[in-house]
């Protein structure tokens, strides 16, 4: 997906600012530096907030630059805006903070103390060309926390995964487990916290942005259905192109997203006025994820 002058200045109109701020915080995307905006959102506002900050990575955003640095660096720019990102959860909220090899620890560390650290997801991320130096880097971290241990949204029956049966087991000549049907036969099995079902989106997909570590929305989509109900407020600190809110919408909730980069902020925009028209996701029908490459895409 790109974007034309005459569409940035028209979806331009749509976002809102420090100068401009909302009355509401649902189903808005704020154009602004986090650490200016964060402190006029109103806090335990969102129901689930999740957080894809840059890694400590030299990586371009747009016009901005992020630049590595030590373990120390990239833990002082976490501490700059972790707490106060937390301080919009709700009491029974869930957050989702994502994080490569280099920056996981550094992040489980600065998490672990302000919720409660549930799980750590990896999923596989086949892209790139590798390395001739190193181990090619192709997994990321997601850390699961929750502000309540004792009450928390997590519903596991909608992110079910459907998986080939390779050897089928029958029980008196009848499946056992699993079903048989005209593309093949397949078990609807309970996710892990190892994701090998996600693909990148690529060029020829709707979803594809020119942003640089845009996260594909069936992953979205699995932390969404999770850890939130039909209704609830959806926030992502570093909206990116958009696919948080975008998946949010697809899939009932509300959203609110800040973005420094106009360009991305208003790709955003485009993407949710799209989802008024086109509700699929990648890789996910019929009610559950499907394996990669085992099932025709609907979008």
């Amino acid at each position: 997906m790109t974007l034309s002058e005459a569409e940035r200045k028209e979806l331009r109109k749509r976002l809102f600012s420090v100068r401009r701020m909302p009355q509401g915080f649902s189903d808005v995307t704020i154009r602004a530096d986090l650490l200016k905006v964060i402190d006029k959102i109103p806090n335990h506002f969102a129901d689930l907030i999740i957080i894809d900050p840059p890694y400590n990575l030299n990586k371009r955003f747009g016009t901005a630059q992020f630049k590595a640095g030590s373990d120390d660096d990239y833990r002082a720019y976490i501490r700059s805006w972790l707490l106060r990102v937390i301080d919009k959860l709700k009491p029974d909220g869930t957050l989702y903070l994502c994080g490569d090899w280099r920056s996981s620890v550094v992040l489980y560390d600065e998490l672990q103390p302000l919720l409660h650290v549930l799980n750590r997801i990896t999923w596989q991320r086949e892209k790139g060309r590798g390395s001739t130096h190193n181990w090619k880097n192709a997994m990321e971290d997601i850390w699961y926390a929750v502000a309540n241990p004792k009450n928390y949204c997590f519903h596991v029956e909608t992110v079910m995964q459907r998986r080939r049966v390779i050897a089928p087991y029958r029980q008196n000549g009848k499946p056992k487990d699993w079903e048989e049907t005209d593309e093949g036969n397949f078990r609807n099995t309970c996710p892990s916290n190892f994701w090998d079902d996600i693909s990148i989106p690529y060029w020829s997909m709707a979803e594809n942005t020119a942003h640089p570590t845009q996260k594909p929305e069936k992953l979205i989509a699995k932390l969404i259905l999770a850890s939130s109900e039909p209704g609830d407020i959806v926030f992502d600190p570093f909206l990116g192109s958009g696919t948080t809110s975008v998946v949010a919408k697809k899939l009932g909730r509300h959203y609110c997203g800040v973005e420094i980069d106009e360009t991305y902020a208003c790709l955003a925009e485009k993407r949710l006025l799209h989802a008024d028209e086109d509700k699929s996701i990648q890789g996910y029908t019929d009610g559950v994820f499907w394996e990669r490459n085992t099932k025709p895409t609907n979008s």
